[in-house]
């Protein structure tokens, strides 16, 4: 599953916690500051990925005419005009080499900022912030669900997109990530 906007908070609390639950990894600043260089890089990362999709977009649109010519799909387009230009965005699309870059960067933005200490190698802290996205991105789905159920057995439902059910869907959301010790 690819992070989007809307995970990056979530991303970046599990990741904090798993730091300071580490035994192996001594916190030198406030975790406001961990959670600050964390979710600088996810959003750096999200930036990045939007920026690409935008230039592709851009690149489609001038060449509209003759793809509607060669009858060619956009969205099949648009996929190999992402995938040729992703290298110069910084885009990985590969989910594992993504999360792992991902905890490479988030590391060395901790270490950059004098954040942690950790008496084991950098791989094994690297390892855990992979993890944490990992485990994330893997029970996400599941609380998701969770949540829907819940909802629908509201005796009053509210509607789907409404503020209501936004406030809602976001409480419920935040219950079942401190159920599973993520928030």
């Amino acid at each position: 599953m690819r992070i989007k906007s809307p995970h990056v908070p979530y991303i970046t609390n599990k990741i904090v916690l798993d730091i300071a639950n580490a035994s192996f990894v001594e916190i030198k600043d406030q975790l406001e500051k961990l959670r600050d260089c964390v979710k600088e890089i996810l959003e750096q990362d999200l930036a990045n990925e939007k920026r690409l999709d935008e230039r592709a977009k851009e690149l489609l649109e001038k060449q509209e005419d003759e793809m509607e010519l060669m009858q060619v799909d956009r969205k099949s387009m648009f996929w190999l005009v992402k995938r040729k230009l992703a290298g110069e965005y910084g885009v990985i699309f590969d989910k594992e080499d993504r999360h792992n870059h991902l905890a490479h960067q988030i590391l060395g933005k901790l270490v950059e900022e004098d954040c942690i200490n950790f008496i084991v190698s950098e791989n094994r802290v690297k390892n855990l912030i992979f993890s944490s996205i990992e485990a994330y991105l893997k029970i996400y789905e599941g609380i998701e669900d969770a949540v829907y159920d819940k909802i629908s057995n509201y005796k009053s439902k509210p509607v789907p997109g409404s503020e209501e059910y936004e406030l809602i869907f976001e409480k419920l959301y935040q219950e079942e990530l401190r159920k599973k010790g993520m928030f």
